[in-house]
């Protein structure tokens, strides 16, 4: 029993001077093997989150696309009518110079339960001030962890 006391007992020692634990030539093709992997599964999972025109705006008026796709607000590009949402005239409205509109609280629902649907203020700066050219009012909204806010506004005919 002394001799085990004077050995240092279950002294903690060093992990790097543990003798199982040598970084060897296996375990660092391990690790470079699994870092490739974990890169490959990265660059895979990243094709799908690109936008994909399938065609079904090709049918769509090549001035009307153009003038979509240059719309701004002060809160920067629209993007395309494919990412904007026409609104029902009860969908918005304006007091006092300012709007607001209609939108579903989150981006998704979940599957079998209503949709919660929220009025949103438009700030100043997102509203799209060249005439409308399509007659209808238009919103594209952006989705975060904060909640719903209004990237562009471009108010109607309310008729």
């Amino acid at each position: 029993m002394s001799d085990w006391i004077d050995s240092g007992g279950d002294e903690p020692c060093l992990h790097s001077a543990h003798p199982t634990n040598r970084n060897d030539e296996r375990t660092r093709r391990r690790i470079v093997t699994r870092l490739a992997g974990a890169l490959v599964l990265v660059a895979l999972a990243a094709s799908f989150g690109h936008a994909r025109d399938r065609g079904q705006f090709g049918s769509t008026n090549a001035d009307l696309k153009a003038w979509f796709e240059g719309l701004r607000s002060g809160k920067g590009p629209c993007c395309s009518d494919a990412d904007g949402s026409a609104l029902s005239d009860t969908d918005w409205d304006s007091k006092d110079g300012h709007y607001r509109v209609r939108l579903p609280r989150y981006g998704t629902g979940i599957e079998g339960q209503p949709q919660e649907i929220v009025w949103v203020e438009v700030p100043d700066e997102a509203v799209i001030s060249e005439p409308n050219r399509v007659g209808r009012t238009m919103v594209w909204p952006i989705y975060g962890y904060m909640g719903v806010t209004v990237r562009c506004f471009m108010p109607g005919s309310m008729t």
